[in-house]
């Protein structure tokens, strides 16, 4: 799975708990969205998290 290029938010381990109680493992996937980026001056291709396209922390090539 990608990270965010912008912040390094990535997947995240832990345990998903049942009624019974019964404990399994379980992943938490960031909503990263591959886009095109202005970077240092020329449009490049980044992954971004929809956090930080909402946000405005990424300058979206046109």
């Amino acid at each position: 799975m990608a990270k965010c290029d912008i912040c390094g938010k990535g997947v995240v381990f832990g345990i998903a708990v049942s009624h019974s109680h019964r404990r399994t493992n379980r992943t938490w996937k960031p909503n990263v969205r591959k886009v095109k980026a202005i970077v240092n001056g020329t449009p490049k291709t980044i992954h971004a998290c929809t956090r930080c396209l909402r946000s405005g922390k990424v300058n979206r090539a046109v």
